[in-house]
């Protein structure tokens, strides 16, 4: 009997980014879905979105679920993840965090990223129209898919969208990870450029007890490289 798989994307992204990892998935025998989070529709207003409504948005879907879910998280969903689990629990069967941030209770994704990027980010957003922080050229092509062809870049560019200010400065708050129930996994990019060597590893820690399958491909391996990002997802989830 196939599994159920929910996946939830990051920062500038929607749930198109899973397209390929969901065809994986389900020439696999199982099903996925992938909501897109809230303000992450080309033609959303952004200006009002909070982090709790990425929390609810997650909740909402799980607890639509028949049954416990394979619940995967990339990038900076890792810490949505983190706040949405503890409110059901019961319909997750399993967390696995691709490449994703895991938090220390009490600080924020900025909290540990440089503090010259946190600034100039925060700064484009408080002069953008709708408090969003623009989708950067230089850092999506240099370090999150610096291997990859520039027409690859350019697909992906065309997709993203602004960013909600808020998914980046709220302070997590939630239950430590390694006290909630249901087993806990990571797939690991090795290539991934976004973050010093270790630093996705380091934070994972956090986790307890995990499975670990690492695999090749950059931070966007979820869209450059799907069949083998939807094959370790497939290895942890057994």
């Amino acid at each position: 009997m196939g599994k159920h798989f929910v996946l939830i994307h990051g920062a500038w992204h929607g749930g198109w980014a899973w397209d390929g990892v969901i065809a994986e998935l389900e020439q696999a025998g199982h099903t996925a879905e992938a909501p897109t989070m809230p303000g992450h529709q080309p033609d959303d207003d952004r200006s009002g979105i909070q982090f709790d409504d990425y929390v609810e948005a997650i909740v909402q879907t799980l607890e639509r679920q028949a049954a416990g879910v394979v619940l995967v998280g990339h990038s900076s969903a890792g810490f949505l993840l983190q706040a949405a689990a503890s409110k059901a629990p019961d319909k997750i069967a399993q967390l696995v965090f691709l490449n994703a941030f895991i938090l220390p209770n009490g600080t924020s994704q900025f909290d540990l990223v440089p503090p010259e990027a946190a600034r100039g980010m925060t700064a484009a957003a408080q002069a953008s129209p709708d408090n969003s922080v623009p989708v950067m050229e230089d850092f999506v092509r240099n370090a999150l898919m610096p291997t990859e062809p520039t027409e690859r870049q350019d697909a992906l560019l065309r997709r993203l969208v602004p960013q909600p200010l808020a998914l980046f400065v709220t302070k997590i708050d939630a239950p430590p990870l390694h006290d909630l129930p249901m087993p806990k996994a990571v797939v690991f990019c090795r290539d991934d450029a976004s973050l010093p060597p270790g630093a996705f590893l380091g934070m994972a820690q956090a986790l307890g007890d995990y499975t670990l399958v690492e695999i090749d491909g950059s931070h966007e391996a979820l869209v450059t490289n799907p069949s083998d990002v939807a094959k370790g997802i497939l290895q942890v989830a057994g």
